[in-house]
């Protein structure tokens, strides 16, 4: 997939590496950065994916990552193997905002520094002129085994169709 395509319903992901900052050594996994390759986490799992322009920012930090977390249990109780939230910042930036969110145990905080990941789905958001380089758009997806079923992306500037709310009605 090329980055100027989008990815869409019915695409597998592509190949692309994520970190994660561990706040505990468990199963072989350090305290982190790790880095882990999505082949291999999506492999017959059910994952609702949830990404953001930045952690700490005002909408991700009070409504996006909140929904998610409120709505954990109900993901679960529809067969939803893990909940992830992907953002263009680095592990530790990512992990410390997880923990200050509560996220830990109910969502993957995966970080995309180089936005390898973002610009392979076609969903970079080039924000250099306000002083923010290249970010995420503000979207979620449904994915199943690494085969998108899902995909709700919101306008610039909007928070609407990414929600919680929006993916958990449509698992």
């Amino acid at each position: 997939m090329s980055t100027n395509q989008t990815i869409k319903i019915g695409d597998t992901l592509p190949e692309a590496t994520l970190f994660e900052f561990m706040h505990e050594a468990t199963g072989g996994c350090s305290l982190g950065p790790n880095a882990f390759k999505v082949s291999d986490l999506v492999k017959g799992k059910k994952i609702a994916v949830f990404a953001l322009p930045g952690a700490y920012t005002p909408t991700c930090s009070a409504q996006h990552v909140p929904g998610f977390i409120n709505h954990n249990e109900a993901f679960k109780a529809k067969g939803i193997d893990e909940i992830w939230c992907i953002a263009v910042n680095d592990a530790f930036v990512m992990g410390a905002w997880g923990k200050d969110q509560g996220a830990d145990g109910k969502i993957r905080m995966l970080a995309d520094g180089s936005a390898e990941f973002t610009k392979a789905i076609g969903m970079e958001l080039d924000l250099t002129a306000r002083g923010l380089g290249v970010r995420s758009q503000r979207y979620s997806m449904l994915v199943d085994n690494g085969v998108v079923k899902q995909l709700n992306l919101d306008t610039a500037g909007k928070f609407e169709n990414s929600t919680a709310e929006v993916l958990l009605a449509q698992v």
